[in-house]
């Protein structure tokens, strides 16, 4: 009982009402303090007291907006009314907010001046040393107390703030740091990837020039040929990368780097990727001048046809690049694989989509790819020019 009793409290305080609670009370209660002062010290008579220590109660109101005037309206119902609590929580209220020593000590000096004297100023005796100097403390302490308060509360909000701003600025550090330290691992994965890769591809093209010069089957040089070529380019390829990869804080080289592909190479790389594909190029490579799209159709053609390779051999492919809305539009679409093809054992990730995808999506464009009727498939993209 006791627990649901707490749980539904906790329940309340963070609902809406203790939401409002949390807002309302910071403003109200200091009034309702003030007026229960003023009550006790003047009674429920209607007089000038009562009525000036309420006005001064309710212009705690406004505290928080116009912490010096509403301070200023206190001081009637401190020197006439003889309350306390709104003057002294009026003045703490501008030591929080407004914390200029040359204001805060002219109104430190005129509570000082509302306590000590009298209402009216003609029963103020001065030969009263003894009773005059225990007032004069009562009141310097009455003054002290709020300042000191208040500006305790501003530097520990000083603090709060501060150590805030060092936290969001040592999280900052540290995923700086992590960012260099995944750059330093990319450039050690890109020395193993270029040693282990470049190694098994140049043997390929070894054994490929090998087979090329040996053999006397006109169809095998064919094959041999092709084969050394496309390991030739991987290797300027992954070189490229590689260099990519290696230069400091993702900047380009001073050195040249390899020409990356574009339109015109889509020709060549339909004739290397021995597949029944026809090609319908509704787009002159360069005319628009946004290379960095033709590369994003180049590479989209290119992981299509892999797919193709992997997933559907002998299914014959067509690939239509045509010009679009301000931007190019690229369709690579096979039928279904040809039952008698042998599926050749080819690794594959399942990144090649997702990244086209995320690829055309970084050029403000979009890729679709889906299964046929036919039991083939279509993979479709568009590239806004801008991007280029």
């Amino acid at each position: 009982m006791l627990a649901r009793g707490r749980a539904a409290g906790r329940a309340f305080v963070r609902g809406t009402w203790g939401r409002r609670l949390r807002r309302i009370a910071p403003v109200v209660v200091p009034v309702l303090l003030a007026i229960a002062d003023a009550v006790l010290v003047n009674g429920l008579k209607i007089a000038l007291e009562l009525g000036v220590s309420v006005v001064a109660a309710a212009a705690l109101l406004l505290r928080r907006r116009f912490p010096l005037l509403v301070f200023l309206f206190t001081l009637p119902g401190l020197y006439i009314g003889y309350i306390w609590f709104a003057p002294m929580i009026g003045l703490y209220t501008l030591a929080a907010r407004r914390p200029g020593r040359v204001r805060l000590g002219i109104c430190a000096v005129l509570l000082i001046a509302a306590h000590f004297l009298p209402y009216p100023i003609s029963d103020f005796e001065l030969t009263a040393y003894r009773e005059n100097t225990l007032v004069l403390i009562d009141a310097c302490v009455t003054s002290a107390a709020p300042i000191a308060l208040g500006l305790l509360v501003r530097t520990r909000r000083e603090l709060a703030s501060r150590v805030e701003d060092l936290t969001r600025s040592l999280r900052r550090e540290d995923r700086l740091l992590a960012d260099r330290v995944k750059t330093t691992e990319r450039a050690r994965l890109a020395r193993e990837m270029h040693d282990v890769v470049a190694h098994q591809v140049s043997l390929i093209s070894l054994q490929a020039g090998a087979v090329q010069v040996s053999t006397a089957d006109e169809e095998a040089r064919a094959g041999a040929r092709t084969i050394r070529e496309l390991s030739v380019r991987t290797l300027e390829e992954l070189r490229h990368m590689v260099g990519v990869l290696r230069a400091e804080d993702g900047a380009q080289e001073s050195r040249e780097l390899a020409p990356q592909p574009d339109l015109e190479e889509l020709p060549r790389l339909i004739e290397m990727s021995a597949l029944d594909v026809t090609y319908e190029g509704g787009v002159v490579a360069g005319a628009s001048g946004a290379k960095t799209v033709e590369r994003a159709a180049f590479r989209t053609v290119q992981e299509a046809l892999t797919n193709v390779r992997k997933h559907a051999p002998g299914a014959r492919v067509r690939v239509r690049v045509d010009p679009a809305d301000a931007g190019l539009r690229v369709e690579i679409r096979n039928g279904p694989p040809d039952a008698a093809a042998t599926v050749p054992a080819l690794p594959g990730g399942g990144h090649g989509l997702v990244g086209l995808r995320e690829r055309a999506q970084s050029l403000g464009g979009t890729l679709e790819a889906r299964r046929t009727s036919d039991g083939g498939f279509v993979v479709r993209a568009e590239f806004p020019y801008a991007a280029g």
